[in-house]
Formats: structure tokens, sequence, C-alpha cells
């Protein structure tokens, strides 16, 4: 059996985390910038992809599972009778909704299935979800477990946990991060630059935006163009913030 993410994410020394009452409230927005190249809002999962009956169901258990014996039971028998595609659709509908407790702990069983290979995205999907929710700690704890299994972090694992970073205003951490991803030999995206340009410029570290600015030449194709894009779209945010 494979070790237990959960014990070393130590999900359930969060108070009242997992089993929220509900409704949920909603959090005050951030002033964290963050960036549109992953799509914008997301649209429900059913309209993009049929839920099954049973994946539904699932969900809805879940989130009813008001105490940690009750999640057991929704776990060890609800969803051990899914097929892989609705166990994974109920991951994703989970992460939809922004209900990140839960996620992990479907997360950690999907790992324990007999069918499961490391996944890379199933890996990077959470660590966004955890950097959205400022949980920093998981989100690099998770990144280690994605070292641990076998994985090699690519340019997007790398970014996502950027990310996580930069929603807690944790810039040093951040561009650490961005200086190891090119050191394993990854390219900088799109996506990266544009957290690290926007973030680090709202913050006034211009010099350390500059040093980015400065990559993107040797990164990307068009640089002037994309640079440009990063400067209208972030001088247009800043006006209707001022609104």
């Amino acid at each position: 059996m494979k070790p237990s993410l959960m014990g070393s994410l130590r999900i359930s020394h969060l108070p009242q985390m997992g089993f929220l009452k509900y409704p949920h409230h909603n959090h005050k927005q951030s002033s964290i910038i963050t960036c549109g190249l992953r799509g914008g809002t997301k649209k429900p999962l059913w309209k993009s992809r049929v839920l099954s009956t049973e994946a539904i169901q699932a969900v809805h258990s879940l989130k009813l599972a008001n105490s940690n014996s009750k999640l057991h039971h929704v776990l060890s028998t609800r969803l051990s009778r899914l097929l892989k595609a609705d166990l994974l659709d109920t991951l994703a509908e989970l992460q939809r909704q922004n209900e990140f407790h839960l996620a992990l702990k479907v997360f950690e069983f999907v790992r324990k299935e007999v069918w499961y290979k490391p996944d890379m995205c199933l890996y990077c999907n959470m660590i966004q979800l955890l950097g959205k929710n400022k949980m920093t700690e998981m989100a690099e704890q998770l990144f280690t477990e994605l070292e641990k299994d076998g994985l090699k972090p690519d340019t997007r694992a790398f970014t996502e946990l950027i990310g996580a970073y930069l929603q807690v205003g944790m810039m040093e951490k951040a561009m650490e991060t961005y200086e190891r991803l090119k050191a394993c030999g990854c390219s900088p995206d799109k996506l990266t630059f544009t957290i690290l340009i926007r973030n680090l410029e709202n913050v006034g570290k211009e010099e350390l935006a500059a040093v980015v600015k400065k990559d993107c030449i040797e990164y990307l194709e068009f640089p002037e163009r994309f640079l440009e894009d990063v400067r209208k779209k972030h001088l247009k945010r800043r006006q209707l913030d001022l609104v």
C-alpha cells in the first residue's frame, strides 16, 4: 500500500476545515493578481462533460459528511464502488467547487487505487487548488510528494507552486522557485511570466520584475508583443480597481 499523503499533509490538524457548515460564505476577494491564461471562469463540469448519477451522488454524500467517521464511511462504501472515470470526475467536480479539503481526501483515495499511476496533471490541479486557498505549506508538501512518486516537476508544476507563493505574498520563495524551474531545465511559459511580472510590479518589486522581463527574450517568441500585452492588461486592471 502506498504511504498516506494525508498523513504528511496533516489535514486533520485543520480546525473545522474538512467539514464546513453549509451554506459556505464567500471569502473577501484577494488583492493578489491572478492570470486568465488558464481560461478564466470555469464552467460547471456537467456542461462540458456529463457527470454520471454515481459521481453526482458521491459528491453530494461527501459534502454532507459532517464528521470524520461519516466521511470515512462514504469513502469506503460509495467511492469504492465508482468506476475509474466516475472517481476522477468526482475529484474534478470537488476541485471545481473549491472543496479543497474533500478533494484532498479523494485525491489520496485515488492514489491507493490499483489502477493508479503517478499523474502530473492530477498533482498540478491539486497544487493549484491549494495555492488558490492559500494553503501554501500543503502545496509545498504535495510538490515534494510529486517527486517522491517518481515524477519530475515540469513547467506547470513549478508555476503552480510559484502561484501558491504569490497568493500569500512570498515573493522571495516565488523567485527561488522560478530560478529552480530554470535550473532543472524547464522553460518558463507565458503563465509563469505573467503572474510573476504582474505580482512583482504590484508590490513595487520593479528590479525583480525587470529581471523576469529580460528572461522573456530568451524563452518566448515575440517577447516584445507579449510584454506589451501584459502591460496593457495590467494597466486596464488597475484602472478598473480605481473605479
